[in-house]
């Protein structure tokens, strides 16, 4: 079954995740695309991004949405017409959203190693609690960090934001699934929940802001 996952969060914001097993011909004659979106698929260079593309709006039909309800703003952050908030996710065979009255964001990475390499461009404070002697932890643990990172970042898109910088999280459990994430940003110097899960190889982590 395509659609992997379907939790309601609250009583105003859902989480969806799709599995993207159909071949491209399925998925094309499944949604109804707009013509400039029609045109930004054709330019995408490989089948996995433009299967992506179309998980995303087979989610959004899942919930009563279609690809006429979305439109992006200037800085290139998703928006539904009737008000709601959406983050986009996808990586590799999957996609997700997070639809809701107030503020949210998602992400979803899967869990490589690599992210030990690049550690120190997303994070800065987080060493002092991690242990990098228990390799297997520590690089879920990264995985966290950085889904997290992405998923305020999308959530509050605002220019300059740095991952680094101005989004700390704070010292967490793997087996809680859920912790604390600070921002501290011109104006911006609020605490805010986030959640995560392990699906197959990928981890999924989603954050909540104002209304939620």
């Amino acid at each position: 079954m395509p659609l992997y996952k379907s939790v309601t969060i609250n009583d105003t914001t859902r989480l969806l995740v799709w599995k993207n097993t159909e071949s491209m011909e399925e998925l094309s004659q499944a949604v109804r695309l707009k013509d400039v979106c029609v045109h930004k698929m054709d330019k995408m260079k490989s089948e996995a991004h433009r299967k992506a593309f179309l998980g995303v709006r087979m989610l959004m039909q899942e919930i009563g949405y279609t690809d006429y309800d979305l439109f992006y703003t200037p800085d290139g952050k998703p928006h539904l017409k009737d008000g709601n908030t959406i983050s986009i996710t996808h990586s590799y065979a999957f996609s997700a959203i997070i639809v809701s009255s107030g503020e949210s964001g998602i992400d979803m990475e899967m869990q490589r190693e690599k992210v030990i390499t690049i550690a120190e461009k997303f994070m800065e404070p987080e060493f002092a609690y991690l242990d990098p002697t228990h390799l297997d932890t520590y690089m879920k643990k990264l995985i966290v960090i950085w889904g997290v990172k992405e998923a305020v970042y999308k959530m509050l898109s605002r220019k300059g934001l740095s991952f680094k910088q101005h989004i700390e999280v704070f010292p967490f459990e793997l087996a809680n699934a859920q912790g604390i994430a600070q921002v501290k940003f011109e104006d911006i110097h609020a605490q805010y929940p986030f959640y995560f899960e392990e699906i197959e190889e990928f981890t999924l982590v989603y954050c909540l802001g104002k209304n939620n």
